[in-house]
């Protein structure tokens, strides 16, 4: 039956005219006939292809029909003309979209009809046009939602469309290109830091040929839509009833003039369902929308979050293990499932490594990688795929979804389309937690300026500054979690996951002397560059050389990999706090274009980003590994220095002894030294290809001053070696002491005689 439906709408819309009459209408809107001749749109009640369960909405004298969940709808405001008792007189009126917050519990309102993918870019450039525009920055290839500006004005990355003349005839089109029954439009002003434009009102047109053109109708009179009063704002307009055609156009009314200056600019997104194609009369729409991995892929808040992560623990209890590293603000918890095959202890050997997601609350993506991976790996060491077993046996795993749960459920009760650029972005207190770690680079960078013997330098392990670690510094109690968090395991290898652009970032993320941009490599700059490789050139979207840039810098031509610090200047960063402060190396992945993007679009990212995550967690194992022990009684020797020549870098063992120093393949000439011990002499290691580190173990000898500490701590008798070396090394003091002051008494003679 449902065949047979949409070949007859399909034969009307090719073969001719029809008349179609609507269904009931909501109490505010009366019923519409509308003959559509065969070249325009036709229109189609809003309730043929609902979901089962739907509640009819008033949306400023429009209507909807939109599946109710736990949500809070956010407030937004749009306009249309409402006809009046007069003799069919109009008016235009502003009518709020907010509904009575009693009645409603917290979440984001779902849409019938996810977005086109104006701000993901699945609607490709030339799937937008306009009437005019400005200039090539400011085309209609920019009109999407949540674009941002580069800095100048002028350049080819301008943040929006700008229409070239300034009048009611100007449009921007998107083509869907295939048969969408189109349920609205959100619409942002121009992104600048130089000039303000925004579109106070609009109407929308839809055709099927992008020749004949039928408006969007509220009741008898063409409807206008409230747009914008800020640039940032998104503001949704949910057309009364859903139109089906394949093209679309939002044509402003009034905006804001600056005297001569006020330009027709905007950002926008669409919403749509695609009609379903039976006869394959499209058959070049073969985008992939599913994954392959039964996994939950919907955005879930905090409570969904550890709902599931506990359900993971429950199906691998062998091989998980949920903990919480501190609390947000407002007292949510950091939830941390740990993946491993002896959960909830450091083996000897085993290297750590972690994943953060969430920094920023409204880059919601990572979060939502994370919760996948999970249940990928439950999964698939259950089923016996080696690669995950492998991983798990060897490795010891960290998973931190939500850094800032806070700044995420406000982003979440806005919803994916709404949150805008920066709504949650911060933590409750409002501290952007990228910037909010100890700045150590400019401490050590200090150092290197006035200390002319670089051996009395120190390039690992910095302490963090007293003011910062106290009460009333400006720290967020989730930075201060997590940097307990590193403390308190010894961390190899990590990411931190974000969202907003295609790239991965590596240290230095801060500049010397606080320049907007400068290439600031560390002293492991080529392996950093490895890693970030490892991740970008398997993303199936940054690997893609035909993808389109972000917002306004293009990353292919660095291959998508770039120094932090090149891109832009962020002290406090997580990354550089990691490298200085532990011995964890650490970069940043920009996941996606789109920071919130739709729950439709979350399996196909978890495929452009599975054998990233997988093949980035596996680097950890690149390098050497080894143990430091004592050499008399084999014990584990901690905070044993490990030095590489000719890197200027330098890390430590943990606990017990054993140390992970992550290198490219090459030959390395390594030295180990400990407080107490005799340094080792330098030894070669050779670093291969392969998945597997190598082994380079050290045995040190104790110095004779610091046998003798521990003999006596122990309360034990000294050995007669020990005591024949410690009156050695007594007489010899006595000669040499003897020696200078002997010296010094010949000397002040001398001078007595001379003055005499």
């Amino acid at each position: 039956m449902a065949g047979l439906l949409h070949f007859i709408l399909l034969f009307f819309l090719l073969c001719g005219s029809f008349i179609l009459i609507l269904s009931e209408p909501a109490d505010d809107t009366t019923t519409v006939t509308s003959t559509v001749d065969s070249d325009a749109a036709f229109t189609t009640t809003g309730s043929l292809f609902l979901a089962e369960k739907t509640t009819e909405v008033p949306t400023t004298g429009f209507t909807t029909s939109y599946s109710k969940t736990t949500a809070k709808p956010p407030e937004t405001t749009t306009t249309a003309q409402h006809v009046t008792g007069n003799a069919g007189k109009t008016t235009e009126r502003p009518v709020s979209r907010k509904h009575a917050e009693e009645e409603e519990e917290e979440g984001p309102l779902e849409l019938e009809c996810p977005p086109l993918g104006l701000e993901s870019l699945r609607v490709k450039d030339d799937q937008l046009r306009a009437s005019s525009y400005k200039r090539r920055g400011l085309g209609p290839h920019r009109g999407r939602l949540n674009i941002q500006s580069g800095i100048e004005d002028g350049d080819i990355y301008d943040g929006g469309w700008c229409a070239q003349y300034r009048d009611r005839k100007q449009w921007l089109e998107v083509d869907a290109r295939r048969l969408t029954r189109f349920t609205g439009v959100i619409l942002q002003g121009r992104s600048s830091i130089w000039s303000w434009n925004v579109v106070h009102t609009y109407k929308v047109q839809f055709s099927n040929d992008s020749l004949a053109w039928t408006p969007c109708m509220n009741g008898t009179e063409e409807a206008v839509f409230e747009g914008n009063q800020d640039t940032e704002t998104p503001v949704l307009a949910l057309f009364n009833t859903s139109t089906v055609a394949r093209y679309i156009r939002i044509n402003p009314q009034t905006w804001y003039q600056n005297g001569t200056e006020g330009d027709i600019c905007l950002r926008a997104e669409v919403l749509g369902c695609t009609v379903p194609d039976p006869n394959n009369i499209y058959p070049w729409q073969t985008e992939r929308t599913e994954s392959r991995d039964k996994l939950d892929f919907r955005h879930h808040n905090y409570k969904e979050m550890r709902k599931l992560m506990k359900s993971v623990n429950e199906a691998c209890p062998d091989i998980t293990r949920m903990y919480s590293i501190g609390k947000s603000y407002t007292g949510l918890k950091l939830y941390v499932m740990e993946i491993s095959d002896n959960p909830g202890k450091h083996e000897l050997g085993e290297p750590e490594f972690r994943y953060v997601a969430g920094m920023h609350g409204n880059e919601v993506l990572g979060r939502e990688l994370l919760l996948n991976l999970m249940q990928y790996m439950c999964q698939e060491y259950k089923r016996g795929d080696q690669r995950v077993v492998h991983l798990i046996k060897e490795t010891r795993i960290h998973l931190l979804p939500s850094m800032n749960p806070d700044g995420y459920e406000m982003a979440f009760k806005k919803g994916s389309e709404l949150a805008g650029w920066a709504w949650g972005r911060y933590s409750y207190e409002g501290i952007d937690m990228n910037h909010n770690f100890a700045d150590l680079n400019s401490g050590m960078w200090t150092a290197i300026e006035l200390e002319t013997d670089r051996s009395k330098l120190i390039n690992h392990y910095f302490p963090i500054p007293e003011q910062y670690t106290s009460e009333d510094a400006f720290v967020a109690s989730e930075t201060r979690a997590v940097i307990n968090w590193m403390q308190n395991i010894p961390f190899v290898l990590g990411a931190n996951l974000h969202g907003g652009e295609l790239v991965v970032t590596y240290p230095y993320d801060m500049t010397k002397d606080w320049a907007p941009r400068e290439h600031t490599p560390t002293a492991d700059e080529s392996f950093f560059r490895w890693l970030a490789t490892a991740y970008a050139s398997t993303n199936q979207v940054m690997s893609n050389p035909d993808r389109r840039p972000c917002h306004n810098k293009d990353f292919r031509r660095y291959n998508n990999i770039i120094n932090g610090a090149d891109w832009h200047n962020v002290p406090g960063s997580m990354n550089d706090f990691s490298y200085l402060h532990t011995n964890c190396f650490e970069v940043t992945v920009e996941l996606s274009c789109d920071k919130f993007p739709h729950a439709s679009e979350l399996p196909i990212e978890w495929e452009n980003n599975r054998e990233s995550l997988l093949v980035y967690m596996e680097q950890v194992h690149r390098g050497i590994k080894g143990v430091v022990r004592d050499k008399d009684t084999e014990a584990g020797i901690a905070d044993a220095v490990i030095k590489v020549d000719d890197i200027d870098h330098h890390i430590r063992s943990v606990s017990d002894g054993d140390f992970w120093r992550l290198l490219n393949p090459g030959e390395y000439r390594v030295t180990v030294s400990a407080e107490g011990y005799f340094p080792s002499s330098r030894r070669t290691c050779m670093v291969m290809y392969d998945h597997y580190p190598t082994i380079c173990d050290f045995r040190l000898a104790k110095m004779p001053k610091q046998r003798l500490k521990d003999l006596l701590a122990k309360g034990g008798k000294l050995p007669k070696d020990l005591q024949l070396r410690l009156r050695q090394l007594r007489l010899r003091k006595l000669r040499v002491s003897t020696k200078a002051i002997n010296q010094r008494r010949t000397a002040a003679a001398a001078r007595r005689a001379k003055r005499m």
